[in-house]
């Protein structure tokens, strides 16, 4: 059994491919490049592929699967980058991982606390030296109620280390978590749009929650309140939110991460000139705090990650069921 790495890290994700590579007997290949009808040939004799959110579209998928190539394991949560329908016409099982839940939600939390204290604005005015306090006043997390989108095990985890903060929560999700409910208060979407003074998505990308942050509910929040992304781009519709930004019906958002960020988060533009114009408007708004898909990076997370795919090989390749197989 063989994995050809795609975007594979020397730096961090290497070493505990070596290390998996011996507990589980599967031999691999890598390269730093993404994945591509070019280079998918050097995936020949491989069984399986690993890579990072990016483009598999059909017409990467039908590469791999010329070459030989039977499983598609991805080294992340979601895997809505997948052309899951080519992928089942095809043959090929698709798979995701999972990693411990805290990196991801203390993650969110730090971003809602940066927001509300308005942290990227007053450290940028540090920077030149300005030490007033003008327009630097925050809100207090504990004075405030927080509505958490989505309580799957990130979200859940994100609510019970809330709860230490005194404030208020509230939770929507088709399907009701019973762990959270100590903590959190279960109501409406329309409900916690019209009461939070911050909203926390922890959904996964799907049609029924695409744009679930657009116009029509940006229309219906508290005036002033904040937004953060730790989940996936696609939930947020980026020009409702600029102008959500403009207006001031949006107090300020932390996302890390964006709409149509395939080709740009991962990657080394210096010098370069980006095409994603969202992005240039978002980051030249003081009350907003982006970073580049980062949630995830911690080495318990990363180890994680790079075993899970070791593991779907290993369980398809020997008839085994596996959590992680999502085709």
């Amino acid at each position: 059994m063989k994995i050809c790495f795609y975007a594979l890290r020397e730096y961090d994700e290497k070493l505990f491919c070596d290390q998996f590579k011996e507990e589980f007997q599967i031999d691999y290949i890598y390269t730093g490049d993404y994945p591509s009808v070019e280079n998918a040939k050097l995936a020949e004799g491989c069984d399986a592929v690993s890579m990072t959110p990016c483009d598999m579209s059909a017409e990467i998928l039908e590469a791999f699967h010329k070459v030989g190539v039977k499983y598609i394991t991805c080294r992340s949560i979601g895997y809505d980058h997948v052309d899951l329908e080519t992928a089942k016409k095809l043959g090929m099982r698709v798979s995701n991982v999972s990693y411990p839940t805290d990196g991801v939600a203390n993650y969110a939390i730090m971003l809602m606390l940066m927001c509300l204290r308005k942290f990227g604005h007053i450290m940028k005015r540090m920077e030149l030296q300005d030490f007033s306090l003008k327009n630097k006043i925050g809100k207090d997390i504990s004075h405030c109620t927080v509505g958490v989108l989505g309580t799957g095990k990130i979200g859940a985890t994100v609510i019970r280390h809330l709860s230490g903060f005194g404030c208020k929560i509230l939770c929507y999700d088709p399907y009701e978590n019973e762990s959270v409910k100590q903590y959190a208060e279960y109501t409406d979407l329309d409900t916690i749009l019209k009461e939070a003074d911050v909203i926390t998505l922890h959904m996964n990308a799907t049609d029924a929650n695409y744009h679930i942050i657009g116009k029509e509910n940006i229309d219906k929040m508290k005036e002033g309140m904040i937004v953060v992304n730790t989940a996936r781009g696609k939930l947020i519709d980026s020009n409702d939110l600029i102008e959500g930004l403009e207006s001031g019906k949006i107090g300020g958002a932390g996302l890390d991460v964006l709409e149509d960020e395939n080709g740009l988060y991962y990657y080394n533009h210096v010098g370069d000139v980006l095409k994603n114009q969202d992005l240039a408007v978002l980051r030249s708004f003081p009350n907003v705090i982006l970073s580049p898909h980062t949630a995830f990076y911690t080495s318990e997370d990363v180890s994680d990650m790079v075993k899970g795919c070791f593991e779907s090989l290993y369980a398809f390749e020997n008839g085994e069921e596996t959590a992680h197989a999502v085709l």
